[in-house]
């Protein structure tokens, strides 16, 4: 109920893209929240920009168009604004979400990412997404797609963790050069959950140089996190239930960030991941 009730609150701050996935299980909630909503008269179906993911156990090109048609029976919508393919790497194929053998190690299943691309076109020509992207692909992954023979659509965009501490320099020239928008996961840093964190990085909310540019502002450090990423053409997608935040989060829109600033912020970098994906 948390979830439904958190995007409820974001339609009405004012927020437009929602970034979702079949593995966060609450998109049931996402769907009633934005149909509820849409029945207010707060928003029309065209104002909402959802992003739906591919999960690694769906790779194989046959089941990635009825995978997709889950998803929109679950939002009880007619199509995703966005369908990303969440991870370069697969598991095997089946209903297990985490496929594991009897010693606790993933089990894993050979991708073929052209072939899967193939099948993520075709459900754009069949109208079931309205763009076609990545997620967590490197230079080397994006290229195989780019340099595709027949390739229909390039990949709009690359979900990747991005904020002052890890600022993927090389990797957004390189989208850059290719009209590829990065989308930066984890903005504010994140949770300092060990099963899943890299935790050796300290919190980057409690970054004195963010929380100095703050001051003179008038703003929180997430909030100069998230105009960093803004101002250097990075789409942030931070994560929040907490209503405050969630308002708070938005409110980055009133001021910009000097290029002196950007420049002491840019120099945070620590080229270290928080989301290690260790699988």
């Amino acid at each position: 109920g948390s979830c439904l009730e958190s995007v409820k609150i974001a339609i009405d701050t004012g927020y437009r893209h929602i970034d979702g996935a079949f593995v966060y299980y609450n998109e049931h909630e996402v769907g009633q929240a934005i149909r509820e909503k849409i029945a207010e008269g707060k928003i029309k179906r065209e104002d909402i920009f959802y992003c739906g993911k591919l999960w690694n156990t769906c790779h194989p090109p046959e089941l990635v168009r009825p995978t997709l048609e889950k998803t929109l029976k679950i939002l009880q919508l007619d199509y995703v604004d966005l369908y990303i393919i969440e991870l370069p790497m697969a598991f095997k194929p089946g209903d297990v979400i985490y496929p594991k053998d009897e010693n606790g190690k993933f089990i894993y299943h050979e991708t073929n990412l052209c072939a899967t691309w193939e099948a993520m076109e075709a459900c754009k020509d069949a109208g079931l997404a309205k763009s076609i992207g990545v997620s967590n692909f490197n230079r080397r992954q994006l290229e195989m797609i780019l340099n595709k023979p027949g390739l229909k659509y390039k990949p709009v965009s690359n979900q990747v963790e991005c904020h002052p501490y890890f600022t993927q320099p090389k990797l957004l020239e390189f989208c850059r050069q290719h009209d590829i928008v990065i989308v930066g996961y984890s903005p504010l840093g994140t949770s300092r959950d060990e099963s899943w964190v890299n935790v050796s990085s300290p919190p980057l909310l409690k970054d004195p140089v963010l929380n100095a540019i703050g001051k003179k502002y008038n703003k929180t450090a997430a909030q100069i996190a998230l105009r960093f990423n803004i101002q250097r053409g990075v789409v942030v997608i931070p994560k929040s239930f907490n209503p405050q935040r969630i308002r708070e989060n938005f409110q980055i829109f009133d001021f910009s960030l000097t290029e002196k600033e950007m420049k002491e912020i840019e120099a945070l970098n620590k080229n270290v991941r928080y989301v290690e994906l260790l699988m």
